[in-house]
């Protein structure tokens, strides 16, 4: 009767919280970009057709001040929802469920940015073909998911952040109404989701059944001692989770949603998806691996190595069968270049198993270098869409001649995408990643790499030729529009930035951000 009467004494004392007061500087970028969500959503009830515009404009001033609230968390050291020192007296450890560390800070960064590109690559989209109201708010709805996922230091704030992440980016694909392209893309990526989320929270499960905790740092403390008869248990649910993962950031075999989702979405949603979606999956795959399962890296680490082979190659070989003359294979062909990207930002996690968790920031340098010329591109492809829908490759042919600044923009991204000069960041980029595995043993994963650049150099070149290339009868000039040129100037001023201190890509992979 002692234990119950002392536990029911403890249970009655206010002072026996276990979440302590939020910190609501430290939660202001996702919190502001979810309230400007909501704000937009109840404008469009009240604004008049013709001036739906300004709900356009109030989403980017909103992305815009969430991207500034991080200013003042630079110093990556605020933590917010943790347990209390009276919880820590009951046996549990320090924990806390929401981290604003460099990690945290670099990835929105990222998310946020990437958003706020898309945001005005949209402009003209939303303005001609796509319900204002409804896409603002799925937009800045995914988006504060996104930028909520790399606090997230709970199993379970980090599938509610990837769920909010995605849920409305299933939507997005789907808003083309009267598109069956556009429904069939969402239809795939919303069977694919959910399948991925189902696994996911299986091994959450699992996992908690065996650890009997949620938070990442004690999830990894008492993976350690499992008990026997739970160890089965536990292995299952590591299993199942990081299968869950690989469905989100499209590592083969579960890619097969990405080339139709893409080629039937809005093209600013593919933009989106092919930057924001992956961050998110490969930031969700970082903290189950790195933080919560590193006893287990004998088993993620060799897995992990696996699938970035088979992605990159799969990915480079679908990319470089793509037929110039095809309708949307100009889409197509960034879809699966897209994948072949993701085998490469797979190769740092897979090597931090074998070393340190240092080798996570080359898989972090890597996407901010691939979020900015990736947006690019689509930005370009955005542009040349508006003159010729179809969107073949052949469609670029003589792009010099009609738009010579949107060719150089195009050329530059490729060359980035591809790793060759002027691209510098793009090749420093790659140079860490293989680093990453040389620096692990994963000598053979690092020559798979070799093997699969050169063969995107091919498709890459040959795009970036096509540029330059006399027209084909004519040249007919591009219909440019404001926010279009804005994102694609942006883009290109952020990429050749980047060129010029190229040294950013190997401070990432040697500092540690966690």
């Amino acid at each position: 009767m002692t234990p119950v009467t002392t536990l029911a004494s403890e249970s009655s004392e206010p002072s026996a919280s276990l979440v302590q007061s939020i910190d609501w500087l430290t939660i202001a970028p996702p919190t502001l970009t979810a309230v400007v969500a909501l704000a937009v959503l109840v404008a469009d009830l009240f604004v008049p057709p013709e001036r739906k515009r300004l709900l356009g404009w109030t989403a980017i001033g909103g992305l815009v001040a969430a991207l500034a609230l991080l200013v003042p968390l630079r110093a990556g050291d605020r933590s917010t929802f943790c347990l209390t020192p009276e919880a820590q007296a009951q046996g549990h450890a320090a924990a806390c469920s929401y981290t604003a560390d460099h990690f945290t800070l670099v990835v929105q960064l990222l998310v946020l940015g990437g958003a706020l590109l898309t945001a005005i690559l949209s402009l003209d989209e939303t303005r001609e073909k796509l319900p204002a109201g409804e896409f603002w708010f799925l937009l800045l709805s995914s988006a504060a998911g996104a930028a909520l996922l790399p606090a997230s230091r709970d199993l379970a704030t980090l599938v509610v952040a990837l769920e909010v992440a995605s849920l409305p980016a299933f939507a997005l694909v789907g808003l083309k109404r009267g598109d069956r392209m556009s429904g069939e893309a969402a239809l795939k990526f919303f069977l694919s989701s959910v399948t991925a989320t189902a696994v996911t929270l299986l091994g959450v499960s699992f996992v908690y059944a065996a650890t009997g905790t949620l938070h990442l740092t004690e999830v990894a403390e008492r993976l350690d001692s499992v008990p026997g008869q739970l160890e089965t248990l536990a292995q299952a649910g590591v299993a199942l989770t990081l299968v869950g993962f690989a469905f989100k950031t499209a590592a083969v075999p579960f890619h097969f949603w990405v080339p139709d989702t893409y080629v039937g979405a809005p093209l600013p949603v593919a933009a989106y998806l092919s930057v924001v979606g992956k961050a998110v999956g490969f930031t969700g795959l970082i903290l189950v691996t790195v933080v919560a399962f590193p006893s287990y890296a004998d088993v993620w680490g060799p897995a992990l190595a696996v699938l970035a082979a088979l992605t990159m190659t799969a990915g480079n070989v679908a990319a470089l069968r793509q037929v110039s003359t095809r309708a949307w294979s100009a889409v197509r062909l960034l879809a699966w270049s897209s994948v072949a990207q993701a085998g490469y930002l797979l190769v740092p996690i897979a090597a931090a198993a074998y070393s340190d968790d240092d080798q996570v920031g080359a898989t972090v340098a890597y996407a901010l270098m691939y979020a900015v010329v990736n947006l690019g591109a689509f930005a370009v492809v955005a542009l040349v869409a508006r003159t010729r829908p179809a969107n073949r490759i052949a469609d670029y042919r003589g792009l010099y001649a009609a738009s010579p600044a949107a060719a150089l923009a195009l050329g530059f991204f490729l060359l980035n995408l591809a790793g060759l000069p002027p691209g510098i960041i793009g090749l420093f980029a790659k140079v860490t990643v293989f680093s990453s595995a040389v620096d692990a043993g994963l000598g053979w994963l690092a020559v798979v790499m070799g093997i699969n650049v050169v063969i995107a150099l091919y498709y890459y070149l040959r795009w970036t030729a096509l540029l330059f290339r006399a027209p084909v009868g004519a040249p007919v000039p591009h219909k440019a529009s404001v926010p279009v040129t804005l994102a694609i100037a942006l883009t290109a001023a952020g990429g050749a930035v980047l060129s010029g201190y190229p040294q950013f890509a190997l401070r990432f992979a040697g500092d540690s951000l966690f």
